[in-house]
Order: C-alpha cells, then sequence, then structure tokens
C-alpha cells in the first residue's frame, strides 16, 4: 500500500510538473486533426465560416480553421439517378425491378389528354453543377427534384393523346420533360443540371390491357391493309399512266403522219394543177397513161377490144400460146 501511494503521489508530481507540455501537444494534435481536410475527387467541398459560406475548393488536402469553419462535401461528379413507378431491388447482371407497392403505383398512373389513364415508368439522371445551391437554397433538394419530376412528367403527357403517349410520342415526350424540369430547377435553383430523362416502360393499366391490345392490334392490322394498298396503287396506276402516255404517243405519230399526208397529196395536187394550167391536153393525156400503167397489171388475164370486137381471135390466140 505504501509503494502504490508513493507511485501515485510521482504521478501527480509529474503531472503537475509537465501539465503545460502535455495539454499543448493535446491542443495541437486536435487542431492538426482538424485542420486537415481531405476532398475526393468525385466531390467538391463546401466550407462555412460560422454558418456562412465562405469557398468552395476542388478535390485534394485542404485546410480550414478548426472550430471556425465546417466542410460539407458533395459529389458533384457522380451521376444520380430518381425512379418513378418501379424501384430497382438489386442491381447486377440481371437487375430486378420492383413494379408493386402503392407508392409505385400513384406515380405511375397519369391522365392523358383525351382522359385515358396510361402506366408510365422513367428514370430522371441528374448530378451537383452548384454544391452551394444544393446545399443551402433548398431544404431537400433531392426530395424537391422528385416532386419537380413527376409534376412536369404528368403536364407533358397531360397534354398527349393516350395513342401518343403508347407509341410514337415517347421519344418527343422525353425531350419536353427534360427542357421543362431543367428550367424547373433552375428558378428554384436546386443546383442540378439534368442529364437524361428515360420513358423506362409505358402501358396501359392491366384492367384495360386487353382492350388496349386489341385497338392496337387493330390500328396495326389497318396500317397493314393501308400500306398493301398504296403498294398496289404503286404498282398499277404508274403502269396505267404508261400505257395512256403510249396510247396519245401512237395516236399523236399517227396524226402527225395523217397530216404529212394530207400535205404531201395537197402539194402534189398543185403542183399537177399548175402543170394542166400550162398545157391541158398534154397533161390530160400524161395523168391518163400514168393511171393505165398503174391500173392494167392489177386487172390480171383481161383482154381488151374495140367497139366492134375485131382482131379478138389472134389476140386470144397469142394469150392462149
Amino acid at each position: 500500500m505504501g509503494d502504490q501511494k508513493i507511485d501515485f503521489n510521482q504521478i501527480l508530481h509529474l503531472i503537475r510538473k509537465y501539465y503545460k507540455a502535455v495539454v499543448t501537444v493535446v491542443v495541437l494534435l486536435i487542431i492538426g486533426f482538424g485542420a486537415f481536410f481531405q476532398v475526393g475527387t468525385e466531390e467538391a467541398g463546401v466550407v462555412t465560416r460560422f454558418g456562412k459560406h465562405v469557398r468552395t475548393v476542388s478535390p485534394g488536402l485542404k485546410m480550414k480553421i478548426p472550430f471556425v469553419e465546417r466542410i460539407y462535401k458533395v459529389p458533384v461528379e457522380r451521376q444520380k439517378k430518381q425512379e418513378f413507378g418501379f424501384r430497382t431491388e438489386q442491381a447486377g447482371v440481371r437487375t430486378e425491378y420492383s413494379r408493386t407497392g402503392s407508392v409505385t403505383e400513384d406515380e405511375a398512373i397519369m391522365l392523358t389528354g383525351d382522359l385515358n389513364l396510361a402506366n408510365v415508368q422513367w428514370v430522371v439522371q441528374y448530378r451537383v453543377s452548384d454544391p452551394y445551391n444544393y446545399l443551402f437554397k433548398v431544404r431537400d433538394p433531392d426530395n424537391t427534384l422528385r416532386d419537380l419530376s413527376e409534376a412536369v412528367t404528368r403536364q407533358i403527357v397531360g397534354d398527349r393523346t393516350v395513342n401518343e403517349v403508347l407509341t410514337v410520342g415517347r421519344a418527343e415526350i422525353a425531350n419536353e420533360v427534360k427542357a421543362l424540369l431543367q428550367d424547373m430547377t433552375r428558378e428554384y435553383s436546386l443546383g442540378v443540371q439534368i442529364a437524361q430523362v428515360v420513358l423506362q416502360d409505358i402501358n396501359p393499366p392491366e384492367s384495360v390491357k386487353q382492350a388496349f391490345n386489341a385497338v392496337n392490334e387493330a390500328q396495326q392490322e389497318r396500317e397493314t391493309l393501308i400500306n398493301e394498298a398504296k403498294s398496289e396503287y404503286n404498282k398499277v396506276i404508274p403502269r396505267a399512266r404508261g400505257q395512256a402516255q403510249e396510247t396519245i404517243q401512237q395516236a399523236e405519230g399517227y396524226a402527225t403522219q395523217r397530216v404529212n399526208n394530207a400535205q404531201g397529196e395537197a402539194a402534189r395536187f398543185n403542183a399537177l394543177y399548175n402543170e394542166y394550167i400550162k398545157a391541158p391536153e398534154v397533161t390530160k393525156k400524161r395523168i391518163y397513161l400514168e393511171t393505165l400503167q398503174e391500173v392494167l397489171p392489177k386487172l390480171g388475164n383481161k383482154i381488151i377490144t374495140s367497139e366492134n370486137g375485131n382482131n379478138v381471135i389472134p389476140l386470144l390466140k397469142k394469150e392462149l400460146n
């Protein structure tokens, strides 16, 4: 007991003797650990002094005033996402999703412009572009962005018909949602940049899914028949137009030929008439002889006699020989 009492007194004596040095070392250690901090490569550091923003620092080893300044680290290079109408339960090679639950169903069911219902599932991908606004301008920026995303999507879908939402209008809807959502985040000073809006899946509600499928099949069949009719039209009409053009060209050629022949005959007649005026008897006799020369070879075995029938027998014998 005596030895223990002596040792304890010695310890107290040492503490009284060196307490200033001990306190100094402890304070220096606390200040050292509190003055330095590390900002990751995907982060930005927002430094506040007594609650007021004083600077934003880049990645690396930085210093601050202990107990006076405070550091907030914000992942500015990391892309974040929000899911609507479904939730990712397990990510990996075969990602598993969950589409059941009152929350996801309430998010997904939307009213279209023609007063129909559509089950819309989409994803908003974004990143922090202004760390100061993201931390201090809005109390809960992620939930605020979620509310804005749902409101904007319902507005855009409400301006479209159900057929546009389910089929051809998906890309246009996604682009409009992205543009309007970015404007809203800028107006609310959320400090985020919308990278992409993806319409994951759009279906009619389960209660009317069969009816919608029947309507889609009918529309597809109608489109098929229309395409077939257009194909047949493109085959028949050009052929008919070609035949009509050919007939017109043949008629025009025939008309040209007849006109040219008529003009030639008229010119021949005029020339002959002019010769007839100059020498009527000679021209008349020449025309007569030329006509006989053209006609007689076509008569075959014919005998031409005078009115009295003289010299018929010798001609017949000559013909028989």
